[in-house]
């Protein structure tokens, strides 16, 4: 094995992600992933429609889809809460070490 090869055996994901700049990020899309997984759940489970969040949240079909849509990161908190809110449950966001 080379030395390159080495450097990572016995370390873990997170340490790798660590050292290559990109573990903020990758729990950023993880964390948004989770909790479009329980909104969408939520919307099953009280049968609210698409078109129906995007009423009680005040914004449109498109939003909705983005919002859910695990593969799209750029969602604000804003919107995360108004869909939980839609849906009868309440965003909470805490600092963790």
């Amino acid at each position: 094995m080379s030395a390159v090869k080495d450097q990572h055996v016995g370390s873990s994901f997170d340490d790798f992600l660590r050292d290559e700049g990109a573990l903020e990020h990758a729990e950023a899309v993880a964390a948004k992933r989770v909790i479009a997984f329980q909104i969408a759940r939520e919307m099953e489970q009280r049968h609210i429609t698409k078109a129906e969040l995007a009423r009680r949240m005040g914004t449109s079909r498109p939003a909705v889809d983005r919002l859910l849509d695990p593969a799209n990161p750029s969602v604000t908190l804003s919107t995360l809460e108004k869909a939980a809110a839609a849906v009868g449950k309440c965003l909470k966001v805490e600092l963790s070490g």
